[in-house]
């Protein structure tokens, strides 16, 4: 599973950052995460509002920092798909 954290580095990025590793940590889901914050990059994506979580290119969380289980249950979803 690849996820990107998109965001240009403020406080709401790295707590979504830290709560999505978080996440992958507890969940024992096998997942590469990754951090974008070229603003470029970002808008390729159709995110025009950060942070953003992003599941093998699929943007399932923008503008908003999810709880850990909230992030958990995404990656669950994916998972399930």
């Amino acid at each position: 599973m690849e996820i990107k954290i998109l965001g240009t580095g403020c406080a709401r990025c790295k707590s979504l950052e830290k709560a999505t590793l978080q996440a992958v940590s507890e969940s024992g889901i096998d997942a590469t995460v990754t951090k974008v914050e070229d603003f470029l990059e970002i808008m390729k994506l159709g995110v025009m509002t950060t942070p953003a979580l992003v599941v093998d290119g699929k943007v399932l969380v923008k503008g908003q920092v999810p709880s850990v289980a909230e992030i958990s249950q995404l990656l669950i979803n994916v998972l399930a798909e």
